[in-house]
């Protein structure tokens, strides 16, 4: 993913108190060619002041900061973009989870780790600009779906999620306005999709892991739309998501 080519970078700031700890992200930043560094702070107050007045595409955040924490900070902010959190206390992990954080880093941050983190954010910057300017000549696997009396055919990265009913299904695309129903169970289409681009999240959900723009403890948002995660599928997913 390092070379890998875009016109596109992804622009972003560094807020951190600690001098060395915020050298040391805002060197990390500029050894990866996709992402821009735009600006660093050393506190909240000023970062939340040069939001107000510009937007970038990506936060790397401390959390255990003076005067204004990086929690407090994010619930301040009219637009909160995509944040990665950068922090030495293990114990703020779950309460990432619950703002939709899309990274969580524990210092001191392994360069890989904060690379892997990077590519994240990068994935679904990439998938923003897609969803308005479409790839093009780029090879795409598909397969055929019976619904009302005739194939069709979906293409997998259109898909969105998928809803499991009592005796069908319910695929959402980028493509269709209406969800293409199909008289399958959840169990049949899971095995027709790439284990490492979809994910079991519930009973009744299957979801598209690059398609996923926030996620909390037990719910994640495609497309506006809330999901629930099941109690046994949380330590799944979240090993899954990490690691696509």
């Amino acid at each position: 993913m390092l070379n890998q080519p875009s016109n596109e970078k992804v622009r972003c700031i560094a807020v951190e108190d600690e001098p060395f700890a915020l050298q040391i992200i805002a060197d990390d930043i500029r050894k990866i060619p996709f992402l821009e560094l735009v600006k660093v702070f050393s506190n909240a107050i000023d970062a939340q002041n040069f939001l107000n007045e510009n937007t970038i595409d990506l936060i790397f955040l401390d959390i255990q900061m003076p005067t204004l924490t990086g929690i407090q900070f994010l619930k301040k902010l009219e637009y909160v973009p995509m944040v990665i959190f950068t922090t030495a206390y293990e114990q703020y992990a779950l309460e990432g989870y619950d703002l939709s954080i899309l990274d969580y880093l524990l210092k001191p941050i392994p360069f890989e780790r904060f690379l892997k983190a990077a590519n994240k954010a990068y994935e679904l910057h990439l998938l923003k600009l897609r969803e308005i300017k479409p790839v093009e000549n780029e090879e795409r696997l598909f397969f055929f779906i019976h619904s009302e009396y005739k194939q069709i055919k979906i293409f997998y990265d259109e898909i969105l999620y998928i809803e499991g009913l009592k005796d069908y299904v319910k695929i959402f695309t980028k493509t269709y306005a209406k969800p293409i129903l199909t008289r399958l169970n959840l169990k049949t289409i899971e095995n027709k999709l790439a284990n490492d681009q979809f994910c079991r999240v519930h009973q009744s959900y299957i979801v598209s892991l690059d398609k996923i723009v926030s996620f909390q403890k037990t719910k994640l948002m495609i497309a506006q739309q809330e999901i629930p995660i099941g109690r046994s599928f949380i330590d799944t997913f979240r090993t899954k998501y990490q690691d696509s």
